[in-house]
């Protein structure tokens, strides 16, 4: 067995090897994290909503703190335009599926993380179903009808959501986390209007790295909420300006009239 190399540890009821303690010792040496942290996450399940330019970086965080099982929804396939910003897919992948493109990619990275790839386009059936049997959400799609969709399946199941967003030279980050009966929902934030008028990177463009900044973010929020650590972003929105390199947090509550989480 690994020694604690006179860290004061106790590691004689770890249940992990030594090959894992080696691999994760830099999250064993927090304080706040420790063994305990790394074996919730070694047990948890995570869904992870896109594998583009957001959940790319956040994936292979994901994956390389040794988060259990990660599934990983996308029913788009890589296309070359991708490659400027999408980390988990290579030119070699241009035509293949990204669902399937990410788990060879992060079997490679870390082969002990179980990734259950899923080629389809959840329905809000089938995100009651995934919903239902994980711990956590990660909100990695650009598109409002999914996000939209992915908040009702949280709330109704009262799954964590961790979601982030990125256009142009803006980034965002916000947990929603309807286990805590004061916590706001995606819809108390951005309400559900028909007149709306979506951006998307095709169109207007997106800074390559902004996403990896943002989904690196949402591998944060997402490990803090798995390990118990940490304030996680429940009614704050971080934005950031990559032009100026600012952040910027604002604060929001929960809306009493919210149609999705106001009977919940």
């Amino acid at each position: 067995m690994i020694t604690s190399r006179g860290s004061g540890r106790d590691f004689s009821l770890c249940s992990m090897n030594d090959d894992q303690l080696l691999r994760y010792a830099r999250h064993i040496l927090l304080d706040e994290f420790g063994i305990e942290g790394q074996e919730r996450l070694s047990a948890a399940r995570v869904l992870i909503v896109g594998a583009g330019g957001l959940g790319s970086p956040a994936a292979l965080y994901m994956a390389a703190a040794g988060v259990g099982t990660l599934v990983l929804a996308d029913d788009d396939e890589v296309d070359l335009s991708n490659l400027q910003r999408q980390i988990l897919h290579g030119q070699d992948r241009v035509g293949m599926s990204k669902a399937e493109s990410g788990r060879r990619t992060l079997a490679a990275l870390n082969p002990e993380v179980q990734v259950l790839p899923l080629l389809q386009r959840l329905d809000d059936a089938a995100l009651l179903e995934w919903v239902a049997n994980v711990d956590l959400v990660m909100d990695c799609c650009d598109n409002f009808a999914t996000r939209h969709a992915v908040n009702r399946a949280c709330v109704a199941l009262r799954k964590p959501l961790v979601s982030g967003a990125a256009i142009r030279f803006a980034g965002q980050i916000s947990v929603f986390d309807l286990r805590r009966d004061d916590a706001p929902c995606y819809h108390c934030l951005f309400p559900e209007t028909d007149d709306i008028e979506e951006l998307r990177c095709a169109t207007t463009g997106v800074l390559g790295p902004l996403v990896g900044v943002v989904g690196a973010s949402q591998a944060i929020e997402a490990i803090k909420l798995l390990a118990g650590m940490g304030e996680p972003l429940v009614g704050r929105l971080l934005c950031l300006d990559a032009l100026t390199m600012q952040w910027q947090t604002l604060r929001y509550s929960r809306d009493p009239a919210c149609s999705v989480c106001s009977k919940k």
